[in-house]
């Protein structure tokens, strides 16, 4: 995928705004086709989906969606 600089500056904004890791605000993206509309239903009502592809970008043992603190082990 070619995602240009404002689009990472766009997501790594929107992460921020939600207190959620970038990886899973990348991974809600990529999910969402970068439809910002569906990318919050997605933030809003959770998604395994999200969760493992998030987990297989990176090496950290915990992530953060919103409040919550996800683990790898637990995915």
């Amino acid at each position: 995928m070619n995602i240009d600089k404002k689009e990472i500056h766009d997501i790594k904004s929107w992460a921020s705004v939600r207190e959620t890791s970038i990886e899973i605000a990348e991974a809600i993206f990529e999910l969402a086709n970068h439809d910002e509309k569906l990318a919050e239903q997605i933030w809003s009502e959770g998604s395994d989906e999200v969760l493992k592809l998030a987990f297989s970008k990176t090496k950290a043992d915990k992530l953060f969606w919103g409040e919550q603190t996800i683990e790898r082990k637990n995915v």
